[in-house]
């Protein structure tokens, strides 16, 4: 056996000035080989500290692109580029996903090289976490990077396939970027192998047999096709790997009143986590508390910057069924993902009591901006004021105090009447939670990577594609009747199943990374019609050459052969 050397805590990536020395850590293999046990789970440990690092950029690129959130203005932070769709290759954020995904399958591959199966169902299990995360790193790489699986997989690029350390690492010379397909089969073949060798009873904060299922459910479900023009196969192959995570019986939904405390349990307690990437309080600083993704969509107890908040698009999906009233007087959500929102309500310093206002969205002059206008009641007549104009209220729901008014630009707008909301610039303060408090922790949060509430959307998607609708049904309902009581659909059939179950993984699964990928694979357009420095009115097409990102410059320059880059238009 050739000697290799991989670091305990983390792998040199490819690039050139790392991968000709040894890391501070290292061990060779036959150390390894000879005494396996003592010195895998020290591997083991360093390949999953590398989804740390890969998870910020990963949970960036993915809810960013999308249209759950918004931000209070432009910023000069990398992470822009991901909002904005003004992609460039020079983005450090790109960089550290990419060196992040790619030594975590460095640090897999060398351990599946060195260490030969069947020694104690132990030592298997350990291969197998090894083989989960390179394939789940291959899967989430590819998609990034490569286009959505229906628009021509067998030419469009992936990403490159390097597993493991080469034997002749001073005259490398690596392959270019494998295709779409090809990534994919090496992310299915390597989720293949994990669930054969993942034997044992671990929390979710560890590859199981039911993660790498749930991975392969979610991995068949990306290649399904469109709604339109559905791949039957991997249809099928998407209700298989769901039938098997739910009828193992390990995991569970949460109830209602539980699920809307999801974000606050740690996932060794949390029936309905299936793997999660673990942060402990005691590795996530004050620092963290700032930079980490919570704390761009939150300050809470004076931690974090509080510049991100929920899009009106967003709000207005959980307001469909009818209002959540986050009140303190009259609080009562009617969709329990509404508990991972809070605005932020303020008393006037004089009275110390809030103010209530007529909230609405303006179109002003092709810009659309919130409105907070005082309002005043009178004998039964509600009125608000905006300047010098003043406007009567008509009501559209006086229970859920949903009204409209006539404004001076001859448009009539729709609102609510609700307490005044704080503005960071001039947008009110929707905080957004669901990536914060884990432990009661301020900002801590291990993300969240394969959940059963996933699993459910992932089958009742692949059942509307194959026809069988009823049985989509009872899985799209099982969802949404826990979020919202009575709330379930009568019916489901193909004039409606797309816009409902892609409404319910838009609700279901918000600031968890995947809204912007589930857009796109279904060959749909991403639109952000509400207030924010977005370009509000611009369609991005599945079809656009923005809804991948550019392989880092930095990779690129880097790389021991050739590595093609993605168009530029």
């Amino acid at each position: 056996m050739k000697k290799i050397f991989i670091s305990i805590l983390a792998i040199a990536g490819l690039s050139a000035c790392d991968i000709d020395r040894y890391p501070y850590g290292s061990m060779d293999s036959e150390t390894i080989v000879q005494d396996p046990d003592a010195s895998l789970e020290s591997l083991l440990n360093g390949m999953y500290a590398q989804l740390k690092a890969w998870s910020d950029p990963m949970h960036r690129m993915g809810e960013y692109a999308g249209d759950n959130m918004m931000i209070r203005g432009s910023s000069t932070d990398a992470f822009y580029e991901f909002i904005s769709y003004s992609r460039t290759p020079n983005n450090y954020r790109l960089t550290q996903f990419w060196n992040s995904g790619y030594k975590a399958i460095a640090q897999a591959s060398n351990i599946i090289d060195m260490i030969d199966e069947g020694q104690s169902p132990e030592i298997d299990n350990k291969i197998g976490e090894s083989y989960y995360v390179r394939g789940m790193m291959y899967f989430y790489l590819t998609r990034a990077f490569g286009r959505p699986y229906y628009q021509d997989p067998e030419t469009n690029l992936g990403v490159p396939i390097v597993n493991g350390t080469p034997e002749d690492v001073i005259n490398l010379e690596l392959e270019d970027r494998a295709t779409v397909k090809e990534s994919y089969e090496q992310a299915i073949s390597d989720l293949k192998k994990a669930e054969e060798l993942l034997n044992l009873e671990k929390d979710p904060i560890y590859a199981t047999k039911e993660a790498a299922q749930a991975m392969l459910s979610r991995i068949y479900l990306f290649m399904s096709g469109t709604y339109t023009s559905p791949n039957t196969e991997y249809a099928q192959l998407a209700v298989d790997y769901a039938d098997k995570v739910i009828n193992s019986g390990k995991y569970s939904l949460l109830p209602r009143e539980d699920f809307m405390k999801y974000n606050t349990f740690i996932p060794e307690n949390n029936e309905e986590t299936i793997f999660a990437i673990k942060r402990v309080a005691s590795e996530f600083s004050g620092f963290d508390h700032y930079y980490g993704v919570g704390g761009m969509y939150a300050n809470l107890g004076g931690m974090g910057w509080g510049e991100m908040y929920a899009s009106a698009k967003y709000i207005d999906l959980l307001n469909e069924t009818g209002r959540n009233d986050w009140r303190s007087d009259s609080y009562n959500l009617v969709d329990a993902r509404a508990a991972f929102i809070e605005p932020t309500y303020a008393k006037d310093a004089d009275t110390g009591e809030f103010t209530e206002v007529f909230r609405f969205i303006k179109d002003d002059n092709g810009s659309l901006n919130y409105v907070q206008a005082e309002i005043s009641r009178n004998a039964g007549i509600i009125s608000c004021k905006e300047g010098d104009n003043t406007y009567i209220l008509t009501p559209v729901d006086t229970e859920q105090e949903i009204y409209t008014i006539l404004y001076k630009d001859g448009k009539t707008y729709k609102g609510v009447i609700d307490n005044f909301i704080t503005l960071n610039r001039v947008y009110p303060q929707f905080y957004i939670t669901k990536a914060s408090r884990e432990g009661e922790e301020s900002h801590l949060h291990s993300p969240v990577i394969s959940r059963l509430g996933e699993i459910y959307l992932n089958r009742a998607e692949a059942y509307a594609k194959l026809g069988n609708y009823e049985a989509a049904l009872g899985d799209l309902n099982r969802i949404r009747e826990r979020a919202i009581v009575d709330g379930g659909y009568n019916s489901l059939d193909a004039t409606n199943a797309s816009t409902r179950i892609d409404k319910e993984r838009q609700l279901e699964l918000a600031y968890q990374a995947e809204r912007s990928y589930d857009v796109f694979r279904n060959g749909k357009e991403l639109t952000r019609q509400y207030p924010g420095p977005h370009n509000q009115f611009e369609d991005i097409s599945a079809n656009d050459f923005r809804v991948i990102y550019y392989i880092p410059q930095d990779a690129i320059n880097s790389y021991p052969g050739t590595l093609t880059q993605n168009p530029t238009q």
